[in-house]
């Protein structure tokens, strides 16, 4: 079986139900996405299974959600059926409060870093949030944008945020403060950050 197409060669991609520009807002946003995938994919083989059990089994399960929240962007036909709900959220929303349980206490700002794995799942959260900011400016140029995908994407980044202290905490190397900072965190634990 060939890979190659070369329907490409023109610049131009095919979506579910048509094609555009392969610089389209929407081809960036489920591009990002992808690449997301890959850094957790990444972080998956930096985890010790017998540590992190709990961990990889969450990512398996978010790299399969991705696949849905790039296929619902990727879908513009006329007959729309969206993959993604908003239990993956709820049930997302779960496993942080019990990841920010186990953590140390934050106060102040840290230093992505740490273990390897921990450092692959603060990339993994910066490219999330840069899908989020994508994923935006889609929903202001079009009206048919699965807006659960957004949601999706904000509750992952602090996930990942999550997951990457349980990371370094699991394998007893501590978070680096961000000297400059102030204590900015009101609920010791709390992994609000950047941008919200």
């Amino acid at each position: 079986m060939k890979i190659y197409t070369k329907t490409g060669d023109k610049g131009k991609t095919g979506l579910i139900g048509g094609r555009t520009d392969k610089d389209n807002i929407r081809v960036e946003a489920y591009g990002t996405i992808d690449e997301l995938n890959s850094f957790i994919g990444k972080a998956v083989t930096e985890l010790d299974p017998a540590v992190f059990a709990d961990i990889l089994e969450d990512l398996e399960t978010i790299q399969h959600e991705l696949f849905d929240c790039g296929g619902d962007l990727a879908n513009v036909s006329n007959r729309r059926v969206y993959k993604m709900t908003d239990e993956p959220i709820e049930a997302m929303e779960k496993r942080i409060d019990v990841l920010v349980d186990e953590s140390p206490e934050l106060e102040r700002f840290i230093l992505p870093g740490g273990t390897p794995a921990a450092a692959t799942l603060h990339i993994a959260r910066t490219v999330t949030r840069r899908a989020e900011r994508q994923v935006v400016t889609l929903t202001k140029a079009e009206e048919d944008v699965p807006t659960v995908v957004q949601r999706y994407l904000n509750r992952l980044s602090d996930y990942l945020f999550a997951a990457a202290r349980v990371a370094n905490a699991r394998m007893k190397v501590s978070d680096v403060e961000y000297i400059r900072s102030a204590k900015v965190f009101k609920n010791v634990g709390s992994v609000k950050k950047e941008g919200e």
